[in-house]
């Protein structure tokens, strides 16, 4: 449960280029990293079907993470609508809307709109800027599926709460059956919470660790925390149950809370 001794977190968003949350600001404290390897104007030229380009800050990763085309197709399209209310359409998956409500603690509503039927898989893809003594607490993860690894199925946390220094490597992994994560840097506190009324079963986390092990031909240490709804990254390959659906009404709903202290 969010701490009601939260400070206030004050947020924006860049609509004209994917969406991207530029900032999570809480007192002194910013909570999203920047890639200072990434112009500005790299980015504003992306379009859609292009190659991910790392900006950082936070993106909507949707209606794949993983796969084609990499970190979905919303990053790299306009929305419309304002700051607090916008939405994106991607042919042939449906429409992503996010509604952002103001307070201490913000929270975030997203509801997919799309064909009955249509699966698909959402993360918040936030990559944060903290310190190499940093922590991710996950209270009710248990097990965890590592990705490109051939013994995948560990516990949790197996060393990857250590949100550490480089040192060349970098491991991607889905936390399943998690609504809540703790990020713990020095004195400061960022927590996420999630919720899927519709599919709770799917709520789970991804951690991306990269301690300087990625790209390889110019890595730099990047430390990525995305709550989702989904088991797996990528929708082209993802096992049957693995993926939520858009229902009978036609749209799917699922939400984020923010806060930090």
């Amino acid at each position: 449960m969010i701490n009601r001794g939260c400070l206030p977190l004050d947020w924006q968003v860049d609509l004209g280029h994917g969406g991207r949350w530029t900032s999570w600001r809480a007192g002194d404290r910013e909570w999203l990293w920047q890639n200072p390897l990434v112009p500005a104007a790299e980015r504003h030229r992306a379009r859609p079907g292009a190659a991910f380009i790392d900006a950082g800050g936070a993106e909507e990763c949707f209606p794949t993470i993983r796969g084609l085309p990499d970190h979905g197709d919303a990053w790299s399209r306009p929305w419309s609508g304002t700051n607090r209310s916008a939405a994106v359409d991607i042919p042939g998956n449906g429409t992503l809307r996010r509604t952002i409500a103001d307070g201490p603690a913000p929270e975030i509503t997203y509801r997919i709109d799309g064909r009955p039927g249509t699966s698909f898989l959402h993360a918040l893809h936030a990559l944060l800027a903290v310190s190499s003594r940093a922590v991710l607490d996950i209270p009710d993860a248990k097990r965890m599926t590592v990705l490109d690894d051939l013994d995948p199925e560990r516990w949790w946390p197996s060393g990857l709460d250590r949100l550490s220094a480089a040192d060349g490597t970098a491991v991607c992994a889905i936390v399943p059956d998690v609504r809540r994560a703790v990020i713990i840097d020095g004195d400061d506190r960022l927590e996420l919470e999630w919720d899927c009324a519709e599919s709770p079963e799917l709520c789970s986390l991804m951690v991306w660790r990269n301690l300087g092990g990625w790209p390889p031909q110019s890595p730099y240490r990047s430390i990525g925390i995305e709550p989702m709804v989904g088991r797996a990254a990528d929708l082209a390959s993802a096992r049957e149950g693995s993926c939520p659906v858009v229902g009978p009404s036609g749209t799917f709903r699922w939400s984020v809370r923010l806060s930090a202290r």
